[in-house]
């Protein structure tokens, strides 16, 4: 039985997110406007399979996929949001399920650390970092979900948000990962945002 762990649709790929997501990917690559499909399945080798429903079904483009042994994501992209749309419905008619029944998002940590000190900033930018620095002084917020995929929403809906400088979105293994910099005020604006985007998603 293939378990739907993650299923968001994202309207509109934002700058930054749409670049970070180009230094990551293996297959075609996004840019900003685009729309964008993320799904995460269990067990991981069922992707494959997945991919070519929506691949057949549509004219989107397979950003991203990622097959481990317990969870494999998919990302699809275009810049027609009908067919990023129809990928989606092709894959829940083909698991037999809905997008509410994907597995609702849990929070595993959230905190914003404020003006962080030269050090720190050093040691978080010589990390595996894809996206783009933090510099001393800036605020810091750090967010983690399970499953790992809803982190690239919470990104997203974060930089609609407020003016921030994304820094890390890992969103496939157990977990993901958000790392996000900037002035406090917009790294609070960016916090909220993304904490209730992803609050606001259904799921069992």
């Amino acid at each position: 039985m293939i378990k739907l762990r993650t299923h968001v649709f994202i309207d509109s790929l934002q700058p930054q997110l749409a670049v970070y997501m180009g230094t990551v990917s293996q297959g075609f690559l996004p840019v900003p406007g685009d729309s964008c499909l993320w799904m995460e399945v269990e067990p991981g080798m069922s992707v494959h399979r997945l991919t070519d429903v929506a691949l057949k079904a549509t004219r989107v483009h397979l950003g991203a996929q990622v097959v481990e042994r317990a969870f494999g994501s998919m990302v699809f992209h275009h810049r027609d949001q009908s067919d990023v749309i129809e990928a989606g419905h092709a894959i829940l008619n083909q698991l037999r399920t809905t997008e509410n029944e994907r597995q609702k998002c849990r929070i595993a940590w959230s905190e914003v650390v404020r003006s962080i000190t030269p050090d720190h900033a050093v040691l978080i930018n010589r990390q595996d970092r894809k996206g783009s620095m933090i510099l001393p002084g800036q605020s810091l917020f750090i967010l983690e979900t399970e499953p790992a995929g809803y982190i690239v929403y919470a990104a997203n809906e974060a930089e609609k948000a407020a003016n921030i400088t994304l820094v890390d979105a890992r969103a496939v293994g157990a977990f993901g990962r958000l790392t996000l910099a900037g002035k406090e005020a917009d790294i609070d604006a960016a916090a909220e945002a993304a904490i209730r985007a992803i609050e606001n998603l259904p799921g069992i």
